[in-house]
Parts: C-alpha cells; structure tokens; sequence
C-alpha cells in the first residue's frame, strides 16, 4: 500500500478570499526542491487554472510546517492563493512518494549564488542601448532581479514590489541605491521592449537599469548566479524567483526568494547599505 502524507494549514487568507479578490487554485506536480529554512518549495507543476500556465517555480508557503514531510521526487497536490502580489502554497498533499535521491535538477535552488560571495560582474546593454557592466555600480547598493516582458507568470510582480522598494525608499539614499534587471530572454527582449516594459510598470528609469545583451552572453550570466532559465514548448521561461542585493564592494549581501517580501523592510535593507554620492 503506498504511503500518502498529508500536510495542510488554515489560512486566514483562504477564509476571506471571496471578500478581498484573492484568487485560489488547485494544482498537481513534482517536487523538485524543498527549503523550509527559507519558506520555499519548487514544484513542477501542471496548469493552475485561473492563475498561471504549466511550469517549474519556487513557491512561497503560508507556514513552513507545510514542508516537513516533503522531498524531491514526490507527486503532490497543492493549493495556491494569489493575492495580486504573491502566490502562496496554502495547502499540499503528498500523493506518493519519489526517488528521495532525486535532486531538484534545473529547479534546484542550491545553485543560487550564496550570500558573502562576490556577484559575477557583466556587460550588457540598456533599454537606451547603452554598454552596461555591473561593476559601473560599484560604491552603490544594487538589487539585482531577471525578468522577461513576456512573462506571464512571476515577473511583472516582481517588478511590481521592487517598484514599491524604489518608491520606499528615503529620499537621503535614493543616489546610492542602483536597480538592476536583467531579461531571461535576450532573444525578444530589444532595449525598446525593456523600455517599455519598464515604463508600463512605473520603474523610475534615473536608477534602474533593465539589461539585454548576446544569448550566450546572458546564458552564462544566469548560470553564474544559479537563476536557470529553460524555455518551454509554450515560449515560457522557468526559472528561479530571486533576487540579489549586492553592497557597494559588489559581494551579496542578501538573497530574496520569491515574492512574498515586505517592500518597506527591502527599502531599509537597501538604505543601510547606501553611501552618499560623491
């Protein structure tokens, strides 16, 4: 008879969904990574209707208690709420049970670069079409994300809440904090896209950078910071949900998994690390 482990939590969330527009879903996939220290879990996952296409993503979860019993390989079902800023696991069952040698191949999140090292330097291009490299930062605290315009899974929240940073942020600091973001599909994604993009979204262009470049060039780059980047049938890209804020020396002073970030408490972390300008 096979083992079927069950895991679930009220969600406070779940109970007010009619009332507040949050949407929920449920889905089936494989566990691809489980990382309970940091509130995420990476499922390959079929369509979740109503909220986004087949694909492989680290999810935030409601309570990491959810993850206590799972492991790569395992055949889950799981419920999702989105409240416009974030999709959350509410709710996960395992349905049975994998290879536990299994690791989380291409959705692994142990390939993400680790915090204290220094960040791979890069030359790209602007959405003005001006030569970039990240080392042009330097003296400045960056957050570091990729994104792609045609995305219609996490990105455009992810520039959504780092908009919200941006915006947070003390006007004392603003001159030593640089926004970087850098596209998954350099194939598509012109400086005239990023632009648009950028612009459709309410980033303040005078410190945010939205970076294309050669395929190969930014191939190399997402596989230095462990973002991944696969393409499916459907056009979508999987990747990693994360971001990087990196200090003015350029190491990586703090990884954000996901989405489900306070945009007040990145502002401060940001500010911390700010210098004045010169």
């Amino acid at each position: 008879m096979r083992r079927i482990v069950r895991a679930s939590v009220l969600v406070a969330l779940l109970a007010s969904a009619c009332g507040d527009g949050t949407k929920t879903s449920t889905g089936h996939g494989i566990v691809r990574d489980v990382r309970p220290e940091w509130g995420q879990v990476v499922i390959e996952h079929g369509d979740l209707p109503g909220l986004m296409p087949a694909m492989t993503m680290n999810f935030d979860v409601a309570d990491p208690k959810l993850l206590e019993a799972l492991g790569p390989g395992q055949s889950v079902e799981f419920d999702v709420a989105f409240d416009g800023k974030a999709y959350t696991v509410t709710r996960i069952e395992t349905l049975s049970e994998g290879d536990a040698a299994a690791d989380g191949g291409d959705g692994s999140l142990a390939a993400l670069l680790p915090e204290a090292e220094m960040a791979p330097d890069f030359a790209l291009v602007d959405q003005e079409g001006r030569p970039r490299r990240l080392s042009d930062f330097r003296g400045r605290a960056v957050l570091l994300d990729f994104v792609y315009t045609q995305c219609t899974g996490p990105c455009s929240l992810v520039t959504g809440l780092h908009v919200d940073v941006q915006r947070a942020l003390p006007p004392e600091a603003r001159g030593g904090v640089q926004f970087v973001s850098v596209s998954l599909d350099p194939a598509n994604d012109t400086p005239l896209a990023l632009g648009r993009y950028a612009k459709a979204r309410g980033a303040d262009l005078e410190r945010w950078c939205f970076l294309t470049g050669p395929p190969d060039a930014v191939s190399a780059l997402l596989s230095q910071y462990g973002v991944g980047s696969i393409r499916q049938g459907d056009g979508q890209i999987e990747h990693n949900v994360v971001a990087f804020l990196i200090d003015p020396e350029g190491r990586v002073a703090r990884r954000y998994l996901g989405l489900k970030h306070d945009p007040a408490a990145m502002a401060r972390d940001l500010a911390g690390l700010a210098r004045p300008p010169a």
